[in-house]
Parts: structure tokens; C-alpha cells; sequence
């Protein structure tokens, strides 16, 4: 009978243990669950109280922005403001171009400020095709009055040794001269109608503007000054059947002659319709200071 009592007391003992033991197992699967579903939830933070390391780990989350335009691609590149220029051209060159070199030699400061100005903001290719013409454009402008003021009293540029050819003046870590800015920058550029806008300081030359030429107005200017040039008679003598040019015509022929004739060209810019069997003659030179 106590054999009994002793099988039966081991029997109870191993059947509390063994539901203990199911229910150990069953509390550590209810925490492994609610665990894995604590690590599914994202967790709010709170920005007031949120640490520094907080707040970079939720910047790091956010998708990267777009990459910014490179300087070559941006339509709002950075270019040369020329408004001192323009102030200098209204207030020394007449509607009709004569310049009054009197009145700059006398005050020459802010030609000389724009100068250095242009020589330390030499374009980049950033700069769209506008921006640079109207930069050399009047660069070349310029330097020629600064040129005459430099040798004034003068006559004429042709007065002047060498006057194309005289390296003057410092563009970033190049020496320029009238020369190379205009054979080896601005015509290579074909753009035809340059040869109406920069000015040799002649009387015959197209007249000064005395307005700067600018990238945004660029392409009105310059229809407008050779539309100018070819109605002057003193410049330009035009029919439909015979024609009396400048020389200008005659000496850079080829620049005229990217896209068609010279005839072609010219009837872009005539109220009439000039043949082209029209017979051309050239106008002598007045090589005569333009003031």
C-alpha cells in the first residue's frame, strides 16, 4: 500500500513539471511574438525631444535630391553686366556715333574701371553664345577708344603704329590685342553681322552704337546696326540693279558668304530686291577719326 502512495506522489511530481514546463514554452513564444511585432512597428518620434543622433538616422531615411545642373547646363548662367558701358556710350557718343574723346580724356575713370573689369571676367564656356559676342563686342569697342585716348591727339587710328597689333592689355593670363579678338574670337563665331558692330574709330567704319550690346538684346542690335549701316548713302549705295559698298564688303567677303551670296545676305536687311546679277563696286575708305 505505500509502494502505492510513493508510485503515485512521483506521478503528480513529473505532471506538475511537465505542465510547468508548457507553460514556460508558451510565455517565451507569447514574448518572442510580441517582440517581432514591436520590430515591425515603426516608432514615432517625437522632434521636440528627439536627440541629434535621432535626427540624423530619419535624414539618412529621406530620398537623396535631384542633382543640381551643372554650371555648362544652367540657362542662368552668370555673365558680364555692361551697364557702366553703356553709361559711358550715352554720355560721350552722339545718336549719329561721333565720340567725343575731349570729354573721356579729360575723365577717363570709368573707362578704365570697365576695361579692368572685363579683363578679370573673361567668359567661360558656361556663357551661352549671346553673352559672348556681346562681351567682345564691346571689348573691342573699348580697348579702340582707349587705344586712341592712348595716343590722342590723333587723326586717324591709321596714325597709330601698328594699332591692331599692340598687345595692350591683359585677359586673365592672355595679352590681347584688336587684332586677335577680332580674327581669332569673333569671327570664327560666324556671326556676319559683327562687322556692323565693332568699330575701327573711322568715319567710314559702321557708327558706334551708344548703346551696349547685351546677350538678351543681341540678336535685335544687331539687325538694327546693319540695317543702319546698309540704308547710310555715305556708307552704302544700293539699287536693284547695281550696288556702291564698303569695303568692309569687299575685305571679309567670305563671312558674308557663310549660308549664300553676298546678295543674298544683303537683301535679309533691304526694304527691295536686289538682283543678283546686280554689278558691285566698293566705296573708297575715310580712315578719318570718327568725331
Amino acid at each position: 500500500m505505500s509502494s502505492i502512495k510513493y508510485l503515485s506522489a512521483i506521478l503528480i511530481l513529473v505532471g506538475l513539471s511537465t505542465c510547468g514546463a508548457k507553460n514556460l514554452q508558451e510565455q517565451n513564444t507569447l514574448q518572442q511574438t510580441a517582440v517581432q511585432l514591436t520590430d515591425k512597428t515603426t516608432p514615432v518620434v517625437n522632434k521636440n525631444t528627439a536627440t541629434p543622433k535621432e535626427e540624423e538616422e530619419e535624414a539618412i531615411a529621406l530620398p537623396p535630391k535631384a542633382p543640381l545642373p551643372s554650371k555648362k547646363d544652367s540657362t542662368t548662367a552668370e555673365t558680364f553686366n555692361h551697364s557702366r558701358w553703356d553709361r559711358i556710350l550715352q554720355k560721350h557718343v552722339s545718336n549719329s556715333g561721333e565720340v567725343n574723346y575731349d570729354a573721356l580724356r579729360n575723365d577717363p575713370s570709368e573707362l578704365n574701371i570697365y576695361i579692368d573689369a572685363l579683363t578679370h571676367n573673361t567668359p567661360t564656356d558656361a556663357w551661352t553664345k549671346e553673352a559672348i559676342l556681346a562681351y567682345w563686342i564691346n571689348a573691342y569697342n573699348a580697348l579702340t577708344i582707349d587705344l586712341i585716348l592712348k595716343n590722342y591727339p590723333v587723326k586717324s587710328i591709321k596714325g597709330i603704329k601698328n594699332p591692331w597689333d599692340q598687345k595692350l592689355w591683359q585677359f586673365g593670363d592672355t595679352w590681347q590685342d584688336l587684332n586677335t579678338i577680332e580674327h581669332k574670337i569673333l569671327r570664327p563665331m560666324k556671326e556676319p553681322r559683327i562687322h556692323f558692330a565693332i568699330v575701327c574709330a573711322s568715319i567710314s567704319c559702321p557708327k558706334l552704337q551708344n548703346k551696349a550690346f547685351t546677350a538678351s538684346t543681341l540678336e535685335i542690335q544687331l539687325t538694327q546696326a546693319t540695317k543702319e549701316f546698309l540704308n547710310d548713302p555715305t556708307k552704302n549705295e544700293l539699287t536693284k540693279d547695281a550696288v556702291q559698298l564698303s569695303r568692309i564688303f569687299k575685305w571679309f567677303k567670305k563671312d558674308f558668304e557663310i549660308t549664300g551670296s553676298l546678295i543674298q545676305f544683303l537683301n535679309q536687311y533691304t526694304d527691295f530686291e536686289i538682283s543678283e546679277s546686280a554689278k558691285a563696286n566698293y566705296k573708297d575708305y575715310n580712315w578719318n577719326l570718327n568725331n
